[in-house]
């Protein structure tokens, strides 16, 4: 239902309010570059930071500017269960494809709350729902014997599984024989991930480089493994430093300096050093980007 190269979109700020102008423009860029979906607040969009009228506001322009060209899988998770299901429901409303839901941060559920967490959405809202696994950001880990239980509710369809570790994605597909995609959440490890049967990605690397994204996925779908793997060398050191400081800001700041949106953060998150800005612009200029 999910695969190929899904991009998680940061949200363009300018004078602190939401710049629908640059929103709009990067994602009819990324759909001119032939990716499958896009991810309007996740992670990368600052999404615990935006207020929910900015959240549904974020949601429904990609929904309208995608026109159905690619499929809109919009972030609606949140820490608070009620919260998250009155997000997913204007998703579903909305016309969204998916919803991807992270893991509850900062309260750390047991495996019991995660599963009866995300057994609740799925039950109030039927709309494709993407698990989603960030144990370095959200302070939890949801196993993969818990991904197998929430596999068997009908509309819990895949996982974006950010661990970067090659071992849990087997693992999941082995005990999920199937019933759930698994989406790679980490651009590094995203090629070893499809080498053990990962469907796609949601991707941060992908809003700076999305035809070469496109290309290294095409390519390993249609058997050409090595051409794949080269690509994934070509992009490793780019996806590297896309993540030198906290996501989003060196995808920002590279977006920024090609042209696309400001360079505009929410507290607490901030720009990033001269040091380490200096290091992405080399970086953007050895792949010709800028």
């Amino acid at each position: 239902m999910f695969e190929g190269i899904y991009v998680a979109i940061p949200t363009p700020f300018k004078g602190g309010e939401v710049d629908k102008r640059a929103l709009k423009e990067h994602v009819n860029f990324l759909i001119e570059s032939g990716v499958d979906g896009i991810v309007p607040c996740g992670t990368t969009g600052e999404s615990a930071t935006l207020s929910y009228k900015e959240h549904e506001e974020v949601i429904a322009l990609t929904i309208e500017e995608a026109k159905g060209k690619v499929k809109v899988v919009a972030g609606t998770g949140s820490n608070s269960t009620k919260e998250a299901i009155e997000l997913t429901k204007f998703a579903y409303r909305a016309g969204a494809d998916g919803a991807l839901l992270i893991t509850p941060y900062y309260n750390k559920p047991n495996q019991e709350g995660l599963y009866l967490h995300f057994k609740a959405v799925a039950e109030a809202v039927p709309i494709p729902i993407v698990l989603y696994n960030v144990p370095s950001r959200t302070g939890v880990n949801m196993l993969p014997e818990t991904v197998a239980r929430l596999s068997e509710i009908d509309n819990i369809v895949a996982v974006k599984e950010a661990t970067g570790s090659t071992s849990v994605a087997t693992e999941i597909i082995n005990l999920t024989k199937g019933k759930i995609e698994v989406l790679s959440g980490d651009d590094l490890t995203f090629f070893p991930l499809l080498t053990v049967g990962a469907k796609g990605v949601i991707s941060v690397t992908a809003n700076v480089v999305p035809e070469k994204m496109v290309k290294m996925y095409r390519a390993f779908k249609e058997g050409r493994w090595e051409e794949a793997s080269e690509i994934h060398r070509e992009l490793y050191d780019l996806s590297k430093v896309l993540f030198i400081d906290t996501n989003p800001i060196p995808v920002k700041t590279a977006l920024s300096m090609m042209g696309r949106m400001e360079k505009e953060f929410r507290l607490p998150l901030c720009p990033t050093t001269p040091e380490k800005e200096e290091v992405i612009r080399k970086t953007l200029k050895e792949y010709g980007v800028i």
